[in-house]
């Protein structure tokens, strides 16, 4: 198992240009996931670094606990690290409060995250995961990029989203064509091909990793929107 965080470099030149890494939809693919850190770690090569994860850690996938683990591990090392709250982890959070029933989420990759804790209800998951899962923001917005979880409505300003919108949209949005003012940046819908999805309005980094695709990380500079590379774990 690799191990992730040895190339951080605190002492990295501030005045070296700075990469944003942005991370698609992992699903419990911890493996995929600490190997994307290390390629991450090693293109930046001592730059300063920005992660930003578009949620949807949980579910699906065999390892959801570990995966929550090793971003908040991460974001407690990083000052610059942001992580989105995905659908899934809306789900999860709707069943903790009692608002919807267990079932539903359960048969959307619940069950493989309750077995990744070694328990049977939501409500017996370890209080920080809830309570991290609890604090994640929808959006992050970094003047060239707006970074979320699952799109956003093309019909209403970026600061006029709603909630179920930045969590669940796919249409109007995937086919809407529009220029957004920045390059809508997301996950959610994932991609068969196992290719990132770059259009001229948006960039799709759902690249299926829980369903046998990579992993995927966009890298992008503060000079224009648009990502300089693309780093893939499979």
């Amino acid at each position: 198992m690799p191990e992730y965080g040895h190339h951080l470099r605190p002492e990295a030149d501030p005045s070296a240009p700075s990469l944003i890494y942005a991370i698609g939809d992992i699903h419990g693919s911890l493996h995929k996931l600490r190997k994307l850190i290390v390629r991450c770690e090693e293109h930046a090569d001592g730059r300063p670094m920005t992660f930003v994860f578009l949620g949807d850690y949980i579910d699906r996938g065999p390892d959801s606990s570990g995966v929550i683990g090793t971003v908040m591990d991460l974001q407690s090392r990083l000052s610059n690290l942001i992580a989105l709250k995905g659908n899934h982890e809306a789900l999860a959070l709707d069943v903790i409060d009692g608002k919807d029933p267990p079932a539903f989420w359960l048969t959307q990759g619940g069950a493989e995250t309750l077995q990744s804790y070694g328990v049977k209800d939501a409500r017996e998951l370890p209080q920080a995961h809830i309570d991290w899962l609890r604090s994640l923001p929808l959006r992050y917005d970094d003047g060239n990029r707006f970074f979320v979880h699952a799109g956003i409505n093309p019909h209403k300003p970026l600061d006029a989203q709603s909630k179920r919108d930045l969590l669940w949209i796919r249409e109007p949005f995937l086919s809407d064509e529009r220029d957004y003012g920045r390059l809508i940046v997301h996950g959610h819908t994932p991609q068969s091909t196992g290719a990132p999805d770059l259009r001229g309005n948006r960039l799709n980094l759902d690249t299926g990793a829980v369903f046998g695709g990579p992993l995927t990380a966009a890298a992008f500079t503060g000079a224009g929107s648009k990502p300089i590379a693309f780093l893939q774990t499979g």
